[in-house]
């Protein structure tokens, strides 16, 4: 979901979206077929098909639906804010739209990365080696990633606050915490999968 918007995507590979239209964020392109992933930033829509190629819709204030071109070989999606990621099959990340705080600027040399996340004017990555890079805003540490952070398996930005799953199920997580957004309740152990919300955070256990 986007900040007003839904999108679901559909077992056929179609999307379907609703909610706030202000921005035409739930005015699905005609003809979107074959779809594999779906992201939700503010204002706008994005779409993973199965050729690698991305498709954009909704507001483009900040250059989030102007998808750079000749960007295929796509992998996976992810939408911050007002900016976009795309991780590419070999590895590298690809960035575009709004880049007040160098959220789109990529850190040189950044590859092997196996997962992306973006949040709002901040993103992470996550290495095939088990450690996050992050860059961008860092007004409430979004991009301090944790000394020593290591193992991580998943990741998830949320509007100013970032989790990290570990390889034995325990999560960490930095950033803004002025509603414990970052407050792990302890013990938190055998965790399956995380998620970040505009102030809060979810995790889902094993059971």
């Amino acid at each position: 979901g986007g900040w007003s918007h839904s999108l679901a995507l559909k077992g056929d590979g179609t999307v379907t979206a609703w909610g706030d239209d202000s921005f035409g964020e739930t005015s699905v392109p005609a003809g979107l077929t074959n779809v594999t992933a779906i992201a939700g930033g503010w204002f706008y829509s994005l779409a993973l098909k199965g050729d690698g190629t991305v498709t954009a819709w909704g507001d483009d204030t900040y250059g989030e639906t102007s998808v750079p071109a000749g960007l295929t070989n796509v992998a996976a999606i992810a939408a911050g804010a007002f900016h976009c990621l795309a991780l590419e099959r070999d590895g590298t990340v690809m960035a575009w739209g709004d880049d007040t705080y160098s959220e789109t600027n990529v850190p040189a040399g950044l590859t092997n990365v196996m997962a992306i996340a973006g949040g709002n004017g901040f993103s992470l990555a996550l290495k095939r080696d088990g450690t996050v890079t992050a860059w961008g805003y860092d007004t409430d540490g979004e991009t301090d990633v944790p000394a020593g952070l290591t193992n991580v398996v998943a990741i998830a930005a949320g509007s100013s606050h970032c989790l990290a799953l570990k390889s034995d199920g325990t999560v960490a997580a930095w950033g803004y915490n002025e509603d414990g957004d970052i407050n792990i309740p302890w013990p938190v152990t055998n965790v399956a999968a995380i998620a970040a919300g505009d102030g809060f955070s979810l995790v889902l256990l094993n059971p």
